[in-house]
């Protein structure tokens, strides 16, 4: 609770601090106040894990909680270490930006500590307000405009199929309380029929917010015309707080029903996994390929949801980590390329690694792990993840997500071989200190979570 509180003054502090003109003092408080949040998220862990709801059985701090919002806090302090200066380029009045960041990371700590479906609800309209104001924060920038109201509309749309099945749950069980909830699907032969009509509904509630196909459409767009600094946040965090918030929901509440809803979400994770590789073959634009094999990545994540089991949190955890590690390098080289030639084209990439050698290495590791190649976070998230399903005997579910593999590696390497192929066409690069710090420890990150992958999954 006390992450929760500090991460909800932080963002006031620093209003504050933007009003009296204290631009340089922005950064360092935002990071010294997350890595602060993140020594009480840690200072909480427990062994065993003992926890129970607190506020009315509203909140649970417990260990499942702690691991995510500790990824999640990790993750904002990276993509906030590459934003000194960028910021700067789009707007005089930078503290907010901060301020919203850090109040949508406070809406996420929401996300995966409820134990209430009002504050599942609450938690993600802070997060999204706060993603609408972010994405069209670009205001003379037109695909900025159109990504907010784009992202507006869907998120709206969303909403009312969330609340509508919470509505529904809350009709038939009498209680928004997840423990509640839970005793209602164990102890009644005879389930209310609202009862499942409620689960469709919260499901594409969700599928909407982690853009899972056929939910998908407003992704690439959204992304592709978000400051590419939010698209990272959004890519990275935001996802990772929603399988979160899908996983502590379905294990907790309708375990015990899943032959009702588990052939739905495989149908929806085969789709995800088809419709974001094959349209990532024909992008042009790396950002745009980058949105498309966020999809790709959220039809991985369904496996935990799937395979409901021990092991799910310990998957999507993995998962979450490796895949947010990887694309805030690839989104951190996209903006130093943007930067230097006002584009996101693959051909901007041509010849990298003659001029940039660090940046291509970096980059070619970020791509191997999404692509999960072994020795990288990447191959390790995609181990757990085919293992969970197969524990469930999903073998046919595997077999299309390796098929689904081999087609991303054409485009992860797509981008490898423009830099390391292609004869250069920019000038070298200048890569300030900070992204050298931020890119080069997610490299690490990246490598030895690859060949020691008993170190994340120990946690919860």
């Amino acid at each position: 609770m006390n992450t929760l509180i500090l991460i909800s003054i932080i963002p006031i502090v620093l209003l504050y601090l933007g009003l009296y003109k204290a631009k340089k003092a922005l950064l360092p408080v935002s990071i010294i106040g997350l890595i602060v949040a993140l020594g009480l998220a840690v200072a909480q862990w427990s062994t065993p894990d003992v926890a129970v709801p607190t506020y009315h059985g509203m909140l649970l701090f417990d260990n499942f909680s702690i691991a995510f919002a500790a990824i999640t806090i990790i993750s904002t302090i990276l993509i906030l270490l590459l934003s000194k200066g960028y910021f700067e380029s789009i707007s005089g009045h930078i503290a907010e930006y901060y301020a919203i960041i850090l109040f949508a990371l406070a809406g996420i700590i929401v996300m995966v500590s409820y134990y209430n479906l009002v504050m599942l609800f609450i938690g993600i309209e802070i997060m999204s307000v706060s993603l609408y104001i972010l994405a069209g924060i670009k205001k003379n920038d037109f695909a900025s405009n159109e990504a907010a109201l784009k992202y507006f509309l869907m998120g709206a749309f969303s909403t009312g199929f969330l609340l509508f099945g919470i509505t529904l749950i809350y009709g038939a069980s009498g209680s928004f309380n997840l423990d509640a909830i839970r005793t209602y699907a164990l102890s009644n032969a005879h389930i209310d029929p609202i009862f499942y009509v409620g689960i469709v509904l919260i499901i594409v509630g969700l599928c909407f917010k982690v853009g899972a196909a056929p939910f998908h459409f407003w992704t690439p767009d959204v992304y592709e015309g978000s400051p590419t600094l939010i698209t990272t946040f959004m890519s990275t965090v935001v996802k990772t707080a929603g399988f979160a918030a899908f996983l502590r929901l379905f294990s907790t509440c309708f375990a015990t029903l899943s032959g009702f809803w588990s052939p739905t979400l495989i149908i929806i994770a085969v789709l995800t996994l088809f419709i974001g590789n094959i349209t990532a073959l024909y992008q042009q634009s790396f950002k745009r390929m980058l949105a498309y094999s966020s999809i790709s990545h959220a039809g991985y994540l369904l496996f935990a949801i799937v395979a409901l089991g021990a092991g799910s949190a310990n998957s999507i955890l993995v998962y979450a980590t490796a895949y947010s590690i990887a694309s805030i390098i690839a989104f951190g080289c996209l903006i130093l390329v943007q930067q230097k030639s006002g584009s996101a084209s693959f051909e901007n990439f041509n010849g990298l690694a003659a001029k940039n050698p660090f940046l291509a290495l970096v980059l070619t590791i970020a791509m191997l792990s999404l692509a999960g190649i072994p020795l990288t976070a990447g191959f390790i998230g995609k181990f757990y993840m085919f293992n969970t399903a197969l524990l469930h005997y999903q073998v046919i579910l595997v077999i299309l997500a390796v098929v689904n593999a081999i087609i991303s590696i054409f485009y992860y390497f797509r981008v490898i071989i423009a830099m390391y192929f292609r004869t250069a066409e920019n000038d070298e690069i200048i890569v300030p200190a900070y992204y050298k710090f931020v890119l080069g420890l997610s490299a690490l990150a990246t490598i030895i979570i690859g060949i020691f992958p008993a170190l994340i999954p120990s946690l919860i």
